[in-house]
This record gives structure tokens, sequence and C-alpha cells, in this order.
């Protein structure tokens, strides 16, 4: 990879240091696993290196203007339609439906490059959701501001439905793949 890639990962170390995920693992495995998906529809430098920041203003300090001042304005703009408003203010159950309302209202017009990095994201989480799910079922959702498998469902298959043109992508399929393993079976 290039030297903005290199710069990226670096930065994304650095700012998800001593994070981890709900499944336990090290926070900084998910970003690069969702570039790894993100590369097998592209090998755009400034589209991985957002892949690679992807949480990096919605889960550490680093703000979008760190993001701007350190990578440009299209990294920066990529990065930002994956960030959430988290609203601290509030409980993050609270607020589940409203946040995902605004970014779902992001990805249905964003572009194609924006898409790959939001289906890689969700890929990514979606396989460490079906590691737990093929233990305990729908009581995975218990560990999840939203709890209910229902709402959980709305929420993917509007993603399946706004990033339908990446349909021919082996990313799409498998994200399609593990929904309906843990969702069609349970309606």
């Amino acid at each position: 990879m290039g030297e903005i890639f290199d710069k990226a990962v670096q930065f994304a170390f650095q700012a998800h240091k001593g994070q981890f995920r709900k499944d336990g693992t090290m926070y900084i495995l998910h970003p690069l696993e969702t570039a790894a998906i993100v590369s097998t529809m592209t090998k755009d430098e400034d589209i991985l290196a957002a892949a690679v920041l992807h949480d990096t203003v919605e889960d550490t300090p680093v703000t979008a203007e760190d993001i701007r001042a350190t990578f440009g304005d299209r990294i920066a703009n990529l990065v930002a339609h994956e960030t959430e408003n988290k609203r601290p203010e509030q409980s993050a159950a609270k607020t589940w439906k409203i946040r995902k309302e605004e970014s779902l209202a992001v990805l249905k017009d964003c572009s194609i490059e924006s898409k790959m990095i939001w289906i890689a994201d969700k890929l990514s989480n979606m396989r460490s959701l079906l590691r737990i799910y093929e233990d305990i079922g729908l009581d995975v959702f218990k560990a999840f501001n939203e709890k209910d498998p229902k709402e959980q469902r709305w929420y993917h298959a509007t993603i399946l439905e706004y990033t339908k043109e990446l349909s021919d992508y082996a990313a799409y399929k498998e994200y399609r793949h593990i929904f309906k393993k843990i969702f069609d079976s349970h309606k």
C-alpha cells in the first residue's frame, strides 16, 4: 500500500490504543478488517485510508477537523459519512433509533465510495455478531443498545437496500448471507 494508507493505519492505531470491542477483541482489528474488505472492491488509497479511519471520530477523541487537517477533504468527507452523532448527553439506548435514521439518511444518498466503506464496516460487524449468535442465538442483542431483534433487522435490511448497487461484490453477498442467517429464521 502507499504512504497515505500507512499514515492512516498508524493514526488509527494511536486513536484506538487500549480500546476493545464488545466481543473482547482489540478495537483496531475492526478498522483493519474493514479496510481489508474495502480492498476487495477498490484499490483507491483514499478510500482504504478512510476505511481504516472510519471509527476514529465516532469512537475516539479525534475530531473531524483532525482528520481533515491530517488527511485532506476527500478522506475527511468519507469518514464523515460513517460518523454518527452519538449524543453523549443522552443514553445510547434512548438515541439508537434516531442515530440510525440519521445515518441511513446519509447512506441513502452518499457516493459509491462511501457505500463501500459502509458495507465493509457492517460486514465486519456482522461477522462478529454471527460468531456470538451461533453460540447464544438472539440473546446476542442483549449486549446492544437496541435489544429488539426486529429493530436490528430493520436497520440491516435498510443498509442492504441502500447499498444494493454493490450487490455484485462478494462483501455485499456475504453481508446479505449473514443477515439472512441471523434474521430471516426469526421473523
